[in-house]
């Protein structure tokens, strides 16, 4: 079974994340702040990782940063989640090491198909 990790300071788009991708199959794991993404990312070594950008502490882009110069994660899927979907927003996450970006409201089709294209 493949391991998710969902790191969102809101709990309700956390339980929308879990529900969907427990019910595709997924084992997941959940972070309520940058700090705790790091530390959840290390211990469990996911297949993949849904990180919103804009939270508490560290946001997502300092998030990606500490866990892409930590041996292994290099090559594991992060994807932004994020409610700003202003133009070059996109662009810009893509350049930070993202490899994939879902905007909020999150639609589930979307969420469904872009973690299973980067799990394939």
């Amino acid at each position: 079974m493949k391991k998710v990790l969902v790191a969102d300071d809101r709990e309700t788009g956390r339980e929308l994340v879990r529900t969907v991708l427990e019910n595709t199959g997924y084992q997941v794991y959940e972070a309520s702040d940058g700090q705790e993404a790091v530390e959840q990312a290390c211990q469990i070594r996911p297949d993949l990782i849904i990180l919103d950008i804009h939270m508490p502490g560290l946001d997502g882009f300092q998030v990606i940063e500490k866990l892409r110069g930590v041996e292994g994660f290099s090559s594991i899927p992060i994807i932004a989640l994020t409610a700003s979907a202003m133009m070059g927003d996109r662009e810009r996450a893509m350049a930070a090491g993202f490899t994939g970006y879902i905007t909020k409201p999150i639609r589930l089709d979307a969420l469904r198909a872009e973690v299973e294209r980067l799990l394939a």
